[in-house]
């Protein structure tokens, strides 16, 4: 297990919440950030501020530098091949929605389709419904196994020679299910068809090598691994980036401009139009910088450990239903407790200082497979320890002795 002295670093987590020492289990939503994250933000505020790749003068090289800085680092902790194709978005949304705007609405036509599944985040299946509209491409799901995850028969048998496109979630937000990618790339790439993966839920937690798993796309979002708000990343095959138009023009994207047409600049700046997020792509790298100095294999088996001690506490419990797989699932449990709506059991917890997340995980479809309205979601990351895991117990057993006297 990490070091428990990795929790100190964080300041939200050094408070009480209604009294109670603050145990925070809704990291699938948003991540706390350590001491390095915030001070490398204050620090380019405070120093340096300044716009990139304009200015000649001091500030605006040491910006830039910051900047270009970022993106290498992300280029390594990912694995890409080349640094141009980091695109900076403002979060894991905007990056899908960068790729079906100009890829899916450029190559996609009418009677070929995109294949999703019913574990995607809305970010990852809306702009799909969108560009089947706009494309009259179809869109087609791949069934699901009762405990959340997919058969490779049933993968193989969803995805033809009519699919152009493959968009799939590595880490489902709710299930916890950690896809088989790396065996969808292939089949996918069998027929020609180009694989969007959804990172957020993984790049976060897992070793996430882009070149091992061959897919063309690759979006994630910095505020779930530890970094600020605000800042994302596309990562895309330089030949396919190449061949997309952008979708947001102005300053700093263009090569040369005249009253009635204008060029565009080369990777990655066509894409990132206008003053990019700097101090954003800052705080990014300062982000990666962490998790590298502890280890994504250490973070990735932290939190192994942490889920199956957290499975075995919850499935002790009477009247708790899990959601998803038992086995090889990632760091989160979602739960719903009988007779007790999912928002309820959130403020009981609350009560005692405890923050989960209750609602459909915008994830709508996949409530209405799960055939229900909400659940309630604990999710775990390298701060969390066993501690957190008893209190988030304890506090399911009170939430339970309390309706339980409120309706008896």
């Amino acid at each position: 297990m990490i070091d428990k002295e990795i929790r100190k670093l964080f300041p939200t987590l050094n408070q009480e919440i209604n009294g109670h020492p603050l145990v925070y289990l809704d990291s699938a939503a948003t991540s706390q950030k350590p001491i390095q994250v915030i001070e490398a933000i204050d620090n380019y505020y405070r120093k340096i501020n300044s716009n990139v790749h304009r200015g000649v003068h001091t500030l605006g090289t040491w910006a830039t530098d910051a900047y270009e800085g970022a993106r290498e680092k992300v280029k390594n902790f990912i694995n890409a091949k080349y640094v141009e194709e980091i695109i900076f978005t403002r979060g894991t949304t905007s990056a899908i929605n960068l790729v079906a705007s100009s890829y899916g609405r450029s190559y996609l036509k009418e009677g070929d389709e995109i294949v999703i599944t019913y574990m995607e985040h809305h970010s990852n299946l809306i702009p799909w419904q969108q560009v089947a509209k706009v494309t009259g491409a179809t869109l087609k799901y791949i069934p699901l196994q009762p405990d959340g995850t997919m058969k490779i028969e049933d993968i193989k048998a969803t995805i033809t020679d009519k699919t152009k496109f493959v968009a799939m979630t590595q880490v489902s937000n709710v299930l916890g299910t950690v896809n088989p990618i790396k065996e969808v790339v292939k089949i996918a790439h069998s027929y020609g068809a180009k694989v969007l993966v959804d990172g957020a839920q993984s790049v976060p937690h897992m070793k996430v090598d882009v070149q091992e798993l061959d897919c063309d796309f690759l979006a994630f979002s910095g505020h779930k691994m530890s970094g600020p708000t605000g800042i994302g990343v596309l990562y895309g095959k330089k030949g396919i980036l190449e061949q997309m138009e952008p979708v947001e023009f102005g300053g700093e994207m263009i090569d040369f401009v005249d009253l009635y047409d204008s060029t565009w600049k080369e990777l990655p700046w066509k894409f990132e139009g206008g003053t990019p997020i700097i101090a954003g792509a800052v705080g990014l790298g300062a982000a990666i910088d962490f998790l590298q100095s502890i280890g994504m294999d250490e973070i990735e088996k932290h939190e192994h450990e942490l889920i199956k001690y957290a499975m075995e506490k919850v499935d002790s419990i009477d009247g708790i239903t899990i959601y998803g797989p038992k086995k090889n699932h990632s760091s989160l449990i979602t739960f719903n407790m009988d007779g007790i709506h999912p928002h309820d059991v959130a403020t009981v917890l609350d009560t005692e200082g405890i923050a989960v997340r209750a609602g459909h995980h915008c994830a709508q479809p996949l409530m209405k497979w799960l055939k229900v309205s909400a659940t309630a979601r604990a999710s775990f990351y390298l701060y969390n320890t066993k501690e957190d895991v008893d209190a988030w117990i304890n506090g399911l057993i009170k939430t339970k002795e309390y309706f339980g006297y409120v309706f008896s």
